[in-house]
């Protein structure tokens, strides 16, 4: 009998199932398939937390085998000791979890009526493999994905390279282009919301009131398993192009993949010309009802580009409480650096210029001259 306390468990489990009828069952599927089985079944991220943390399958959850400290022992000891003793390493951390891990697998089904997981770690290989036996042997249909999530990531980097039906909507800050997109998908269209899935509006000011941006690869991820969600509608007829807001390289810390902000700056244009005071109008709706010392940290990070009196300026009137004046100087500031920023002469758009700051009726209007480009 095996001596430490791991192995005893395993001796136990290969004994107890040693003569029953079950055989093992675990399938594997390559990306394709385990993406097309992750619309309808959990999928469990086996690898660490940090390496869930960094950057994961959208949709996932996360269900380590080891925690990063373990992990890492486990790491050194193969590389500097033998893969043997690597692996007596990581039984001793993989015992104590079994009946959690099956637990919390058991939870999650709790409500499917078909008991089955798919499983994953870095690369298809040991940790996916320990994982999966466990849970194939409480009972559940288990699927691991061929390649892991490295796998997966070459997938990503592959659909963000491909061409998309792009539709572009631009216009100057504060222009309502995230109220018009939001009734643009209310009419049918295809939206993709690239400041929501960065979790920043774009500015200086764009993480006020949002959680934390995700890690570059992750917004990697989001984007591109939206893409391949909108493809299926264009593919299927359902829709003929997709629509995004004009964005810079970077949208707060996280930037748009080089490959894709070409095809992105490339797509048809359709540019809001909104009157400024609606525009500050906006502007106002959106952060207008932030504390002062919120306001004033942004203000203060673009001082070198909104120069020593301006900047003076506005954070005088955001201290007398006059938020509006405050939001007059930063809005003139944002208007100088777009045009230039976003367009050239080498870009052209459809400009659509309207006196109604009225997201649902632009939406229309939107769709009507879109047939034309």
């Amino acid at each position: 009998m095996p001596g430490n306390g791991a192995a005893f468990v395993l001796w136990l489990l290969f004994s107890t199932f040693a003569a029953s009828p079950h055989t093992m069952a675990i399938r594997q599927a390559d990306i394709h398939s385990f993406l097309q089985l992750a619309q309808e079944h959990p999928v469990a991220d086996v690898r660490s937390p940090g390496e869930f943390l960094h950057a994961h399958i959208p949709g996932a959850f996360s269900l380590p085998l080891f925690t990063d400290e373990e992990r890492s022992r486990v790491g050194t000891a193969y590389k500097q000791r033998s893969r043997e003793e690597a692996i007596k390493i990581g039984l001793d951390f993989f015992g104590p979890k079994m009946k959690s891990m099956v637990t919390e697998v058991e939870n999650i089904l709790r409500e499917k009526e078909d008991k089955t997981i798919l499983v994953h770690c870095w690369r298809g290989g040991m940790r996916s493999a320990a994982v999966a036996w466990l849970l194939d042997m409480y009972g559940f249909t288990v699927y691991t994905l061929e390649g892991g999530y490295k796998a997966f990531r070459n997938h990503v980097l592959g659909l963000l390279g491909q061409m998309y039906p792009l539709r572009v909507l631009g216009g100057y800050t504060g222009s309502g282009k995230t109220e018009v997109l939001q009734h643009l998908a209310g009419k049918g269209e295809l939206v993709i919301d690239l400041e929501g899935l960065a979790s920043h509006r774009g500015s200086a000011f764009g993480n006020l009131g949002l959680p934390p941006q995700p890690a570059a690869e992750h917004f990697e991820n989001l984007l591109a398993m939206e893409l391949e969600r909108a493809m299926d509608a264009v593919r299927e007829g359902r829709n003929s192009c997709i629509w995004m807001e004009d964005e810079s390289r970077r949208i707060g810390d996280v930037n748009l993949p080089h490959a894709f902000y070409e095809k992105l700056h490339a797509a048809p244009c359709i540019l809001l010309e909104i009157p400024f005071e609606a525009r500050l109008d906006n502007i106002m709706k959106i952060y207008g009802g932030f504390e002062k010392e919120d306001l004033e940290n942004p203000i203060r990070r673009i001082h070198r580009r909104l120069g020593g009196l301006e900047t003076q300026n506005a954070l005088r009137f955001l201290g007398e409480g006059d938020r509006r004046e405050c939001f007059r100087i930063l809005l003139k500031y944002y208007d100088k650096f777009y045009f230039r920023s976003s367009f050239g002469e080498e870009r052209k758009a459809i400009r659509l210029a309207t006196d109604k700051n009225d997201p649902q009726m632009i939406a229309d209007e939107i769709i009507r001259i879109s047939k034309s480009l």
